[in-house]
């Protein structure tokens, strides 16, 4: 465990303008469906998170050739002939989106491969997955409906699969497979998931069909190479979005941040709430919108988050959280129940916020909290678990609390931001080890 640090309110407002690390989502997509493309996918902006290395040291697993160069990989795809014929073990370490994107991924494969993790992902629920892979006749094992699995390749059949949950994972696991069955594939889903996966077959010359609540893809599709510059992500933006919003006397400047709108629920909630945000020089490149964001602080009052804006935020839920905590009146959240199986459970780890001065229930499938209109929060200490969203909604929290907030675990954050700290004092903030 690394040693804690403490994170205290800046002696001024939150200033300055920074480079964001590179989509973490997309990145995953671009490694996976680069080594299945036919040529050498150039992708730029690569973040140095553990999550994209554990899906990069995958794909050099199953046979792609992958070579860096100052932050850009160059991936040899091996078109349809990805993976290998012996049994292959692949350690997805803390990253949900490795194993069950790559699930998809080797089921029509050949040989069979063997996904599994730290403690932490053994403990998230695979049938999710497995279940719609076995409707296409492949072979998934899970253990008590968990991590390891074992996915033996062979011929699949494409599939009408209604999910019952709106997850990106899982659709893009069904869509993977889909690429390497026969017939045609359907995904269903209750509420629209993050639609980066679409966007970027298409960009590879997928012939997919997207209508509201489904999406459709071919079988036996070949996949050209492309150059993929990835956007700065935009859940690593939430955090210093926040803290831009809640120090007073801030003003801030993110640049080329994605603006994918299936992500951006956050900040379609924060401006509800008051937030003063806005995107400057709104483009597209590589099938996805980004943007400048320019933030300043602002006085936020309590709303209600319903459960068919959760999925556009399901990342972002622990910031805003914070947010609220520092709002005027009262914040609901409903139909969460989906951060209860994250790397922690993130509903469970936001009860830190009582010690802090915050008036919070907790639910089943979310929370209620009362916000301090704008009070500063009182000093003290959490623990993260190991969650890197936990630890930097609440370096967030220190940023406004009395004396600040000691953070046990830091180095969690480097899963999808490496260098959250070293950002945060350049902007102003007081971050010390302990």
């Amino acid at each position: 465990m690394s040693r804690p640090v403490r994170v205290a309110p800046p002696r001024a407002g939150l200033s300055g303008g920074l480079d964001l690390p590179g989509d973490k989502s997309i990145a995953h997509r671009a490694l996976l469906l680069g080594a299945l493309a036919e040529g050498t996918t150039v992708v730029r902006g690569v973040p140095g998170g553990a999550d994209v290395q554990a899906t990069r040291a995958a794909v050099q697993r199953l046979g792609a050739h992958v070579r860096e160069e100052e932050g850009t990989l160059h991936i040899e795809g091996q078109g349809a002939g990805l993976g290998v014929a012996d049994r292959v073990a692949i350690d997805c370490a803390n990253s949900g989106t490795t194993m069950r994107l790559g699930a998809g991924l080797v089921a029509g494969g050949p040989g069979t491969v063997v996904l599994d993790g730290d403690a932490s992902l053994r403990r998230r629920p695979m049938e999710r997955v497995a279940e719609p892979l076995r409707a296409m006749h492949a072979v998934v094992e899970t253990t008590a409906g968990r991590a390891p699995v074992t996915v033996r390749g062979g011929s699949l059949l494409g599939v009408d699969w209604r999910s019952p949950v709106a997850s990106a994972q899982v659709k893009s696991a069904i869509l993977f497979a889909g690429l390497r069955a026969r017939g045609t594939t359907t995904v269903r889903e209750p509420l629209p998931s993050r639609d980066h996966t679409e966007r970027l077959l298409a960009y590879l010359g997928a012939r997919i069909e997207c209508r509201p609540g489904m999406v459709t893809v071919a079988g036996g599709q070949r996949l050209r190479a492309a150059a993929i510059p990835l956007p700065g992500d935009v859940s690593s933006a939430a955090f210093l979005v926040v803290a831009g919003l809640l120090v007073p006397g801030s003003t801030l400047r993110l640049r080329d941040v994605g603006l994918n709108p299936t992500r951006t629920g956050f900040l379609a909630i924060l401006r509800r709430m008051g937030a003063s945000v806005d995107v400057i020089d709104p483009h597209d490149a590589a099938g996805e919108p980004r943007g400048e964001l320019h933030v300043r602080a602002a006085t936020l009052h309590g709303t209600t988050i319903t459960p068919e804006e959760v999925p556009a935020a399901i990342d972002e839920l622990p910031i805003l959280a914070v947010a609220a905590a520092l709002a005027e009146g009262e914040t609901v959240l409903r139909g969460a129940s989906e951060l209860r199986v994250k790397e922690s459970d993130r509903i469970a780890a936001l009860e830190q916020l009582r010690p802090l001065g915050v008036t919070l229930q907790t639910t089943p499938d979310g929370f209620v909290i009362r916000g301090t209109g704008g009070r500063r929060l009182r000093g003290g200490r959490i623990d993260a678990g190991g969650d890197h969203r936990v630890a930097m909604a609440f370096a967030v929290a220190g940023l406004v609390a009395d004396g600040g907030v000691e953070i046990r675990d830091p180095e969690c954050v480097d899963v999808s931001f490496p260098g959250f700290f070293t950002r945060l004092v350049e902007l102003g903030a007081e971050v010390t080890p302990r």
